[in-house]
């Protein structure tokens, strides 16, 4: 009977432990998550893929416990071209806490080579350089994505 009182209490104590230790795991994850999402590709099923990234990461994690930012350069500027098919979608998730990030070397070559100025979706940033950009969330300790 002393064995068996024995074996109980050391499994109410290794149950306890691991109650514990779940619950310092999740107070851990209360942390805010910072993430961010490189987008250099004018392929739309890649830029959709990128937002749909950004929107599941705010419906597991929660708005509030998650930073998004998504940076577009090169061919992936013309995401967040306004007027341009996906300038709808970026306009209003960057209503929902989603940050978009324009680079600027790229705006300079479009402009140049368009001979006007690039009018960028509602909500839109710019950064002066997008690869600058990522390199700067990530020295933050974003994590980096690339769909």
């Amino acid at each position: 009977m002393r064995i068996v009182k024995i074996v109980l209490a050391t499994l109410a104590l290794t149950a306890l432990a691991a109650q514990n230790a779940y619950a310092t795991h999740s107070e851990h994850s209360a942390e805010k998550h910072r993430v961010v999402i490189q987008v250099s590709s004018g392929d739309e099923a890649t830029q959709s893929i990128a937002m749909n990234n950004a929107v599941n990461l705010q419906k597991e994690l929660g708005i509030d416990n998650v930073s998004i930012e998504i940076v577009a350069y090169g061919p992936g500027l013309s995401m967040l071209f306004n007027g341009g098919k996906q300038s709808e979608r970026v306009s209003s998730l960057a209503k929902q806490e989603i940050t978009f990030s324009a680079c600027g070397n790229t705006m300079k070559k479009v402009e140049k080579k368009q001979g006007k100025p690039v009018v960028l979706a509602e909500g839109v940033g710019v950064v002066p350089g997008g690869v600058i950009r990522i390199m700067e969330l990530q020295e933050q300790g974003y994590s980096y994505i690339r769909p």
